[in-house]
């Protein structure tokens, strides 16, 4: 059975980026109008990854990057929470400056704790394990296809170091751009 492949796409720019507020869960936040034109510009990347099945955060500014995408290149968007931006819990909807390290587990650009965690939120070890899962789904559920996956920064981060066997603790925590993507080929099976 063949390995399938999977893109990773990160939404476009929201509102909430630009107002430089903590997103996590929280689903108020909207595409700018600079977001949708990000993502109809990622559209000749993807049809160049010759993808074949669109599956997106349940998040609306995920959903609205991947039907721009989906709708341009006629595929099938699917949803999946899997692939959610981690939970930030009581600090969603406030300034990206009140998030700290204590909360985040990110200092300086590394990972110095990925189990820290902000009241009512996730640790970066809980991204990482929803990433694993997503990982054996997609071996199971979609064997051979070749997958655009519509997500989150975080979670594209998270997604990348567990495709990779990386251990969490000093991982380089790397800037992920709004609307770009992130090949991951092939995915590993267990």
């Amino acid at each position: 059975m063949a390995s399938p492949s999977l893109t990773l796409l990160r939404h476009g720019e929201s509102d909430w980026n630009v107002a430089r507020r903590c997103q996590g869960h929280d689903d108020r936040a909207r595409l700018t109008e600079r977001g949708r034109t990000q993502a109809l510009e990622a559209i000749d990347a993807v049809r160049a990854r010759g993808v074949d099945l669109v599956v997106a955060s349940d998040l609306t500014r995920a959903l609205e990057t991947a039907d721009l995408v989906a709708g341009a290149l006629d595929l099938t968007r699917l949803i999946d929470p899997l692939v959610r931006e981690r939970s930030y819990g009581y600090l969603e909807g406030a300034p990206l400056a009140a998030v700290t390290p204590a909360d985040s587990g990110i200092a300086d650009g590394v990972v110095v704790d990925p189990d820290a965690r902000p009241a009512g939120g996730e640790s970066l070890r809980d991204v990482a394990l929803r990433a694993r899962r997503f990982l054996e789904k997609v071996d199971l559920a979609w064997p051979g296809r070749r997958l655009l996956v519509v997500t989150h920064g975080g979670f594209v981060r998270a997604l990348r170091a567990v495709a990779a066997g990386a251990a969490l603790e000093g991982l380089a925590w790397e800037q992920v751009d709004n609307a770009t993507l992130w090949p991951l080929e092939p995915v590993p099976s267990d």
